[in-house]
């Protein structure tokens, strides 16, 4: 039987008190589901169950964008028919690896949400790999162990830089600037591509925690995610 992956979906669909949409972001989804849906089982998640929001704005950008464009195009049922993630406290070993898939939307609710941290735990527990990109480290970064420290202490971790939050317009309808979070988490471990959206991959705690920069980010994840599976990790652990 082949591996399993949890992809975890926003359910948030509204930026900040701006009025303009959110949700999840095409091509981290549809990337990284690429690489893999040919090698593991992928069953999607989300806070509330059901249909889970996609960006509309992730859309008209990555309209040229052949795979992004034929994964929205075909594989809709994947996010109008998501499973509530409190369905899998006590089944994190069924899986390899949890993926939370980025887009303004995590900011919001996954960022601090109970059920999530319970489960990203649970996966940490069983050693499994913990994977996030562009905003879906949000999910990660207020996320604490048993002991009370936080999960990515002394861990190196990327996600959406400040600059990129800054280039994109929307730093003042964020709840909290995701590098900042993921700085303090880390214990001042946060890196980042040399340029602002060019892909960053950073693999530490023993190659279980992957995470990815941007959107450009998003399809290197997804293999760094196959290779931590399938026992090739060619991407070291970042000191």
């Amino acid at each position: 039987m082949a591996p399993k992956v949890l992809f975890v979906l926003t359910s948030h669909d509204k930026m900040g008190d701006t009025g303009k949409p959110t949700g999840w972001y095409l091509p981290e989804f549809a990337h990284p589901y690429e690489v893999l849906a040919d090698h593991v089982q992928i069953v999607v998640a989300s806070p509330n169950g059901g249909a889970a929001p996609l960006d509309p704005s992730s859309v008209e950008a990555f309209k040229s964008d052949a795979s992004a464009t034929k994964f929205l195009n075909t594989k809709e049922a994947l996010w109008k028919n998501t499973h509530k993630l409190s369905e899998f406290i006590g089944h994190a070993n069924d899986y390899e690896a949890i993926f939370f898939v980025g887009g303004h939307g995590p900011m919001f609710d996954l960022a601090k949400d109970e059920t999530s941290h319970k489960l990203i735990n649970e996966f940490w527990a069983h050693n499994k790999i913990v994977s996030a990109v562009c905003h879906g480290p949000a999910a990660l970064a207020y996320v604490k162990l048993p002991s009370g420290q936080y999960l990515l202490s002394g861990q190196s971790v990327t996600g959406f830089s400040n600059a990129e939050e800054d280039q994109a317009g929307l730093s003042a309808a964020m709840p909290f600037m995701l590098e900042d979070q993921l700085n303090t988490a880390s214990g001042g471990k946060f890196v980042k591509a040399a340029e602002a959206w060019g892909p960053k991959v950073v693999v530490s705690g023993g190659s279980r925690i992957i995470t990815g920069q941007n959107p450009s980010s998003a399809r290197p994840l997804g293999q760094a995610i196959y290779d931590g599976i399938f026992g090739q990790l060619t991407t070291k652990d970042e000191v």
